[in-house]
């Protein structure tokens, strides 16, 4: 029988995307007499924003942890967040944890060494691209990630979190989000990680001009593939 998937929300927008990916991966690869049942558990996204900006993140923590002790109590036997800006967070929150985590960051890692890229660009928040969140499970495998140049990274911070965060996008941004994936092609990168759980709204692996990396989409095939095992 399969595992029952709690998953931990943060971003309300990345969250709905989420879900759908799990559902689509579920139909991809769960037989259907086989399929997991799925629990969601958030709080307040204010809450985590908040504790991010104070540089809080035993706070971030204790909020994840929340959310996981309530999926164990629903009867969750994985639990896992689609939100990258909160990666950084999750070693804290797995201490002691009731219930097992599956890492985002490490299942991106595996993804882009078993295509055999050795330099990948990364779309997200400025705690994201200018942290260790992707930079050491990536670099403890030969794998080299650039972050975008200054002026971009301010140009994803104003977007991510004054647009993609609401679900809404503009065509200026559309536009802007593609230059800095072509500006990461000239920097001589070899795919790209969205490490925002709402890019997808904006980045495709048919629109954009590097092979996508997709986070969320990684996690969730990851997610199936786990609760599938018995």
């Amino acid at each position: 029988m399969a595992k029952h998937i709690g998953i931990v929300a943060v971003s309300p927008e990345g969250t709905a995307l989420f879900y759908g990916q799990i559902t689509r991966q579920l139909a991809k690869l769960a037989p259907p007499n086989d399929q997991p049942r799925i629990t969601v558990h958030n709080e307040p996204v204010n809450a985590y924003i908040e504790a991010i900006r104070r540089g809080d993140w035993h706070g971030v923590a204790r909020l994840l942890r929340r959310s996981a002790d309530f999926l164990a109590t629903a009867g969750a036997e994985i639990c896992l967040v689609p939100d990258n800006i909160v990666q950084h967070a999750l070693p804290l929150a797995q201490s002691g944890s009731p219930i097992a985590w599956l890492v985002m960051t490490d299942m991106v890692a595996r993804s882009i060494e078993a295509d055999r890229r050795r330099v990948v660009g990364v779309i997200g928040t400025k705690l994201v691209t200018e942290s260790s969140t992707y930079q050491t499970a990536l670099g403890m495998r030969g794998i080299q990630v650039l972050p975008p140049t200054a002026d971009e990274a301010e140009t994803l911070e104003q977007i991510i979190f004054g647009e993609l965060l609401y679900g809404n996008i503009r065509p200026e941004s559309r536009h802007a989000v593609h230059e800095i994936i072509r500006h990461f092609a000239a920097r001589g990168c070899e795919g790209v990680i969205l490490a925002c759980s709402e890019a997808p709204l904006v980045v495709t692996s048919e629109n954009s001009s590097l092979p996508v990396y997709d986070a969320a989409d990684i996690l969730a095939e990851g997610a199936v593939r786990t609760c599938l095992v018995c």
